[in-house]
């Protein structure tokens, strides 16, 4: 067969649903192979959105997200998508298309080394050279991408290769079940905890899992040992636990730290340094800590594991509650949870523009427990993942490993596309918005009903709260807005704006009930960021 077609059949062997991605004439053969593949192919207007997809269904589903661009300025406009699966450890694979190996006449034009551009973004990037490469480079690149860690993979696929005829023959897909923990790294943390006077335990994004999720909540009820998330661990145990101290929020002291600071030994779940790091926990390096994982942790100097348990973690957490002979009663943790309930329930004023604190409250109260916010990258996100109570897995879809800005609206276009039927919520910044805001004909197109929720402070908010923070004169990030009603309104979707005498729950609430592409402009108060990140916190004494 052609390659094109033995490159697209050995993608549906790998049970490939979307493709996300923005083509150009190096593709055109492996266009006209998914034509009548039965996968679905989601054109965007920018590859990095595309990228941001891709990442978004691997975060989702646990499957490599696929994406695909042309070569040079599209390869290259894939680059942050890339890095962002890698360090928030989404399985994903990128496609890009390159000139031809042989005769070609084009000579530089739009000539650049992809594969060397990848590689150090990702854990494996191939230039595909002969078409019977086609196979085992597709089944390598799904085996590197969906294993612990999952990460990104890059494969190039130039025009002329493409084109070939191939005797080739599809590789059968082999499933791999991850080990059991060992009995003794099992029995050692279990004594490790049975000795401790306040065990803790941090979940984190590699426990984003439902299975995790039941083993887990058995655990605390077992014996009794709180647990904290960090952001993209939000929801793997519900925050109507007795048991959870909610979620980090800024990388500094915050009131979650109140219980942290008391605990002697940590319980990690599933964590990477890139996204809470260690120092913020073990700053004096006087902690103990058991690591469970999957693999082997990375060495920090605040991250140095006294035991590791490695294996499949639901397994892990099974077997380790079976060692603990009764549960215990930890009054500091206790005391901790009460305390950040109360910041979490306390009242606001009712302000307009609307408080962050508002607009954390408004969200929650029309959203329910498996409906999914995705957040773009920005001070708000730091709200949302403080003080947003959540329920189940993968329903705060965020990235606080690479942080990039502009993958909200994409995430949210993904996450709809994967549960239609179930309330999808982008929230941006006008920052973050504005960096893929031509998605928004996307979501038009593609009849995907997603409701984005866009926080405009006319500025870049986050920088601004920490230009002040180190009393820098207010320089260089304010800049005008579109008025985004009528920006969405000539994208063809429908347009709202949050007025003074609105309430925002009533407006998301009304933008859900239309069953269609809905942008709601909402002005936000940011004065309370320098109070509360910098004054308050900055001064957080915790009494108990």
């Amino acid at each position: 067969m052609k390659a094109s077609d033995l490159f697209v059949s050995q993608l549906k062997e790998e049970s490939v649903e979307y493709i996300f991605g923005l083509p150009g004439e190096e593709n055109l053969d492996l266009l006209e192979s998914l034509r009548n593949s039965g996968i679905k192919l989601i054109i965007t207007r920018h590859e990095q959105a595309a990228a941001f997809m891709a990442a978004a269904y691997g975060r989702l589903t646990g499957k490599a997200g696929v994406c695909f661009s042309t070569l040079g300025p599209g390869a290259t406009n894939l680059v942050t998508g890339v890095a962002q699966a890698q360090l928030t450890g989404s399985p994903f694979i990128s496609i890009s298309g390159q000139k031809a190996l042989i005769d070609n006449w084009q000579a530089r034009f739009q000539l650049v080394d992809v594969v060397r551009m990848m590689e150090p973004l990702c854990k494996k990037a191939v230039s595909i050279t002969d078409p019977g490469m086609i196979p085992t480079v597709i089944r390598n690149a799904f085996k590197h991408a969906e294993a612990e860690r999952p990460g990104s993979v890059h494969i190039e696929l130039p025009e002329d290769v493409a084109h070939e005829e191939t005797d080739a023959a599809v590789q059968k897909r082999s499933e791999i079940e991850i080990p059991i923990p060992d009995p003794e790294a099992i029995k050692r943390a279990a004594e490790l905890i049975c000795g401790s006077k306040n065990p803790l335990i941090i979940v984190s994004s590699g426990a984003n899992r439902k299975a995790i999720t039941k083993e887990l909540e058995d655990f605390t009820e077992r014996t009794g040992i709180y647990l904290v998330h960090t952001q993209m661990g939000k929801g793997v145990v519900p925050d109507d636990c007795p048991y959870s101290l909610f979620a980090t929020g800024i990388h500094a002291r915050d009131y979650v730290n109140c219980g942290i600071d008391g605990a002697d030994l940590i319980i990690t779940v599933g964590y990477d340094i890139v996204e809470y790091p260690p120092y913020l926990w073990n700053g004096h390096l006087d902690k103990k800590i058991i690591n469970i994982d999957f693999v082997e942790s990375i060495p920090d100097r605040y991250f140095n594991p006294t035991v590791e348990v490695i294996g499949d973690i639901a397994s892990s957490i099974r077997q380790l509650a079976a060692g603990i002979p009764e549960k215990r009663d930890f009054s500091i943790f206790r005391h901790t949870r009460s305390f950040i309930e109360e910041k979490i329930n306390a009242p606001v004023k009712k302000t307009y523009p609307p408080l962050p604190q508002t607009v954390v409250r408004s969200v929650r109260e029309v959203l329910g427990r498996e409906d999914i916010i995705t957040l773009d990258n920005g001070i708000y996100k730091l709200w949302f993942s403080r003080l947003y109570k959540t329920y189940a897995p993968n329903t705060v879809i965020l990235d606080n490993a690479l942080a990039s800005m502009g993958a909200g609206l994409p995430s949210g276009i993904t996450a709809k596309l994967l549960y239609p039927e179930r309330r999808v919520l982008a929230i941006c910044g006008d920052g973050g918005f504005m960096m893929n805001c031509q998605e928004l004909e996307t979501a038009v197109r593609y009849r995907i009903p997603l409701v984005v929720l866009i926080l405009n402070d006319n500025a870049f908010g986050f920088i601004k709260w920490k230009q002040k923070k180190m009393h820098f004169e207010d320089f260089a990030l304010d800049y005008g807005n579109p008025d985004f009603a009528l920006f969405a309104e000539s994208f063809g979707a429908t347009g709202m704006k949050v007025k003074e005498d609105d309430n925002l729950s009533e407006v998301l609430e009304k933008a859900f009930s239309l069953n269609e592409t809905v942008v709601i402009e909402c002005p936000i108060d940011y004065s309370v960021n320098y109070e509360t990140f910098s004054i308050e916190l900055g001064n957080l004494v915790c009494k108990f």
